[in-house]
């Protein structure tokens, strides 16, 4: 098997919205990775203290793992085929065929046992996305949008990503499509789904959603004034990290966010409402990776010294309303398509 010859490798922010980018492309509809992390409404906010990861509560700044697939698969009627398998050996050998048939074929996996990750950046996270475009010999030809260029992995260490146990275990997840449109009724299709996703976090019933769980975040922050301070450097620090180093983090899908409003402004006719809500969007995403500044110099406090929560409290609170007012400008935008 040899990698499919006329697939073009290109370098995103975030895998999963880089890799249907790249597939759909791929099939003849040319979409930004912006364009389909937009279209498929995955821009979220969800604090979840009830999961852990590592001992500490989810949190998590877009939508859950495999819904960009399944929202872009919605909304624009791409026809997906999902296999997920029970046995790795059946798993790697539907593969080789799907490779042998001429299909580029994305799957789910593990960034702590994908040898090309450098060491210092593996962790265990199971929902990570790739391509996988041929095979050579015993290595796997892979486009994993997060690098600069095309990468190879070895059978057995993809075997391992591929089918790893723990929380987001992938299963073995592979998927490709079956029928892409060859056009999209944006003046339709926009409208809909910016509103539907302003709508969901401004208006979400759930207390841990949305803006609502920016607040709650907010408001844990504050207790940890009573806590062990060895526990509240801990927990800060997941924070940042989940924000800034968990797949794109938050600030990193404001600017996406941010970049689709752009694009969608120009596709409906330079609409000057979505123009604006670009550029607050992008200011709300300099203001969550100013709360992470503020969080890692909280931490770095000597241990004597107290640590501020009530300006770590009002600096997230801020970053809510700011954020909260792009989506309750956006809602009053009137599409002349509506």
């Amino acid at each position: 098997m040899q990698e499919q010859q006329d697939f073009k490798h290109r370098h995103f922010a975030h895998c999963e919205s880089g890799v249907m980018s790249l597939m759909v492309s791929h099939h003849g509809l040319p979409l930004s990775e912006a364009m389909v992390f937009g279209l498929s409404g995955a821009l979220m906010f969800a604090y979840i203290p009830f999961v852990k990861l590592g001992g500490m509560p989810l949190i998590a700044y877009r939508s859950r793992p495999r819904s960009i697939i399944k929202g872009l698969q919605k909304t624009l009627g791409i026809k997906m085929k999902m296999h997920t398998f029970s046995n790795p050996s059946k798993g790697m050998a539907t593969l080789d065929a799907l490779l042998q048939q001429g299909h580029v074929v994305g799957a789910q996996s593990s960034v702590f046992w994908l040898p090309y990750f450098p060491p210092e950046m593996r962790f265990h996270f199971n929902a990570h996305n790739l391509i996988i475009v041929g095979k050579e010999g015993d290595d796997y030809l892979i486009s994993d949008p997060v690098f600069e260029s095309s990468q190879r992995c070895a059978t057995e260490d993809l075997k391992k990503a591929r089918f790893v146990k723990g929380m987001m275990a992938p299963k073995g997840l592979i998927y490709y499509p079956l029928a892409v449109p060859d056009h999209i009724d944006y003046q339709r299709i926009l409208p809909a789904v910016i509103k539907r996703n302003a709508k969901a976090m401004l208006k979400t019933p759930v207390p841990i959603a949305g803006i609502r769980g920016i607040r709650a975040l907010a408001r844990s922050i504050t207790r940890l004034s009573g806590k062990d301070p060895r526990q509240a450097r801990l927990f800060l620090g997941h924070i940042v990290r989940m924000q800034e180093e968990i797949g794109t983090g938050g600030a990193g899908f404001r600017f996406i966010y941010a970049s689709f409003l752009q694009e969608a402004g120009r596709l409906l006719d330079n609409n000057r409402g979505l123009e604006s809500a670009s550029r607050e969007m992008t200011i709300v995403g300099d203001q969550w990776r100013e709360f992470a500044l503020l969080a890692v110099t909280t931490i770095r406090k000597k241990r004597n010294d107290k640590m501020n929560f009530s300006a770590l409290t009002e600096k997230l609170l801020h970053v809510a309303a700011a954020e909260a007012e792009v989506y309750q400008r956006i809602l009053k935008i009137r599409f002349t398509c509506l």
